[in-house]
């Protein structure tokens, strides 16, 4: 067994997890009542919002990228181990991980979401996700490759590699579906003269009547004008059937030639050995209680988008959002507090403080409790929520820059092709 240091007698807790809901947990978790060992399977937090920015050469990755160990670096309470946990065990209080095994007063899962691929083998093997800042670039260097090859591929080739399809009209589809649009009227034709770009075709595949069911009808009858305006072709109510890498099968009987496909049709939790199936809900989310304690356990919790916690007011689980996972995290720091000084804890609530999506430039849509609006206002809010949501000024002063000057040129200097380099 791993031990870690144990100092002057505090609780250890170990979050496993290093997105929005662990960030934030490790973040407020009282130093001088608990030592925290922090998991996860890369060494940095990502903004996982802005991650359709990097895959469309808009902003950089090391700007919504931040190192753990930066973040926490004044914080000697605070350890950080690069690992992926195996596996729970309740009954010895440790964790199983690639490196080994750790114990624990109290275990916080905040493992977040993995790409739900509905069990079909071949869309999972040759279609993209945008679950991480690596999936991101890659996504980038395959769009900016493929433009590469078009330029000297027989012209029985060119069908394919200029069909783009985008699986789900979520906020992820309808960000991506829109930038894509804006760098072929925008950036492509400076760069690519002998491509004819009117073939160069962005698909959106939804499975549902609507586009953004999580938000207004209003807003999604917005999004999807813009989007049809911008010439995005929209498939509603179509279904992907399977993706062998060439030809995109819908459940219309339809088969497109498509080089770049796109998945963002819904998520699943990851699952986690030594919790009981009675303890798991549907979409493989954590059945947790209102103090985010996992149902059976005494000290064990999750958070954000793994937890599934039903109230009056959610019977259905939370939506799985930032907002939810932030806030659920801070209130177990505080409980964890609370417990421990021997003081009631208290129950989440769920305050909703809205949604929005942005389309492209100076197109939005935004829904707050007591107001929904649209168009430039809409996105000016947008672009000020999400800079105010990264972590660092030295990023958002990068970010910031980036944006202004793709709005004042309509163009970037951030397409890239990055490879290994192995074959050069």
């Amino acid at each position: 067994m791993v031990k870690e240091q144990d100092l002057r007698g505090k609780k250890q807790v170990i979050v496993v997890g290093g997105g929005f809901a662990g960030l934030q947990l490790v973040r407020n978790l009282d130093k001088r009542l608990f030592n925290v060992l922090l998991i996860d399977k890369i060494n940095h937090h990502q903004f996982q919002p802005l991650f359709y920015q990097v895959a469309t050469s808009q902003i950089e990755p090391a700007s919504i990228s931040f190192p753990f160990r930066n973040i926490f670096k004044s914080r000697s309470h605070i350890q950080i181990r690069m690992t992926e946990m195996l596996q729970v065990n309740p009954e010895e209080q440790t964790i199983t991980t690639t490196i080994g095994d750790f114990p624990y007063d109290y275990l916080v899962l905040a493992t977040g979401c993995r790409t739900n691929y509905f069990g079909n083998a071949n869309i999972k093997k040759n279609a993209f996700s945008l679950k991480t800042t690596y999936q991101s670039i890659t996504i980038r260097n395959h769009i900016l490759t493929t433009f590469e090859k078009v330029i000297a591929a027989p012209r029985e080739d060119r069908e394919r590699m200029l069909n783009l399809t985008i699986v789900g009209a979520g906020p992820t589809g309808v960000e991506l579906a829109g930038a894509f649009s804006e760098i072929k009227k925008e950036i492509l034709p400076k760069d690519y003269h002998d491509i004819d770009l009117s073939k160069f075709t962005i698909r959106l595949v939804e499975g549902s009547n609507h586009v953004l069911n999580n938000m207004s009808k209003a807003s999604g009858q917005t999004a999807e004008k813009y989007l049809k305006k911008m010439g995005v072709v929209l498939l509603k109510n179509t279904f992907v059937k399977d993706y062998d890498g060439e030809n995109l099968t819908l459940s219309s009987g339809e088969t497109i030639k498509s080089a770049t496909v796109i998945w963002a049709a819904g998520v699943t939790g990851r699952e986690t050995r030594g919790i009981p199936a009675e303890s798991i809900a549907r979409g493989n989310r954590i059945i947790v209680n209102r103090q985010n304690k996992i149902r059976g356990f005494d000290n064990i919790f999750a958070v954000g988008d793994i937890a599934y916690m039903e109230t009056p007011d959610y019977p259905n689980g939370h939506p799985q959002v930032a907002n939810v996972a932030i806030n659920q995290a801070k209130l177990l720091a505080r409980n964890l507090k609370q417990s421990e000084q021997g003081k009631p804890v208290t129950d989440y609530k769920y305050k909703d403080l809205g949604s929005m999506a942005t389309i492209g430039r100076n197109k939005a849509v935004v829904d707050l409790p007591f107001i929904r609006f649209k168009g430039y206002f809409a996105w000016l809010v947008w672009m000020f929520l999400h800079l105010m949501l990264i972590l660092s000024v030295r990023n958002r002063l990068i970010i910031f820059i980036n944006w202004a000057w793709l709005y004042v040129t309509k163009n970037t200097s951030l397409r890239l092709i990055l490879t290994s380099g192995k074959n050069i």
